[in-house]
């Protein structure tokens, strides 16, 4: 038996090349291309205005952020410090004495050029409490007021008549005794005109804490 030539094996079949898209392809890809883009875009608006929202219903009535503008509060606030204020405060309690408290700047003390509107000053008394200053130092009630927040030394001045605070009122002044346009000067303030309780220092860091 005579043997057989091998026969050849076949050529290498050649990978064919990737055929270029067709057009219609190329619209699909195109048409979902820009429909993920522009879900994408809704989201982001979505986003942002549901946090504008959310920041406006915050600040109006929740917590707002303001900023020291004078130093009437020094040193227990200093001219730039940014509080928190708590706007609910007042709605679940009354007016406490002591409260650091943001109002809108009374009648008796108008505005000058590039003044704010807001004013922020402490608690020292509350409706039926009978304020005078004696010798430098506060008196409610007839008794001496402890005032740990006060810098040792500090004289109270310019409330020698007893002063006694009604119903819907309230008696406010500036921790710096000697610079600080108060009730001594506008009277006391009506206590639907407090806007709300500063509760802490936000800003800057190294004077983050609570008040």
């Amino acid at each position: 038996m005579t043997d057989q030539p091998a026969e050849p094996l076949p050529a290498t079949v050649q990978a064919r090349p990737m055929q270029p898209k067709s057009e219609v392809n190329q619209k699909s890809v195109a048409r979902r291309q820009r429909a993920a883009s522009l879900r994408n875009l809704i989201e982001w608006v979505a986003v942002i205005v549901g946090a504008v929202l959310v920041a406006v219903l915050i600040k109006t009535f929740l917590v707002q952020a303001f900023r020291i503008p004078s130093e009437s509060m020094v040193p227990t606030l200093e001219i730039g410090d940014r509080v928190l204020v708590n706007k609910l405060s007042y709605r679940a309690h009354d007016i406490n004495r002591g409260d650091v408290v943001v109002f809108t700047r009374p009648p008796g003390l108008p505005a000058g050029p590039g003044e704010p509107e807001d004013l922020i000053k402490r608690v020292i008394g509350v409706p039926g409490d009978t304020l005078q200053a004696k010798e430098g130092s506060m008196y409610v009630n007839g008794k001496l007021l402890d005032e740990p927040y006060l810098p040792e030394g500090t004289s109270t001045v310019n409330l020698d008549k007893p002063v006694t605070i009604q119903d819907g009122q309230a008696w406010v002044m500036g921790d710096n005794r000697n610079n600080s346009q108060d009730s001594r000067v506008f009277g006391p303030i009506e206590a639907e005109t407090v806007i709300g309780r500063a509760f802490t220092i936000m800003w800057p860091p190294g004077r983050i804490g609570s008040l």
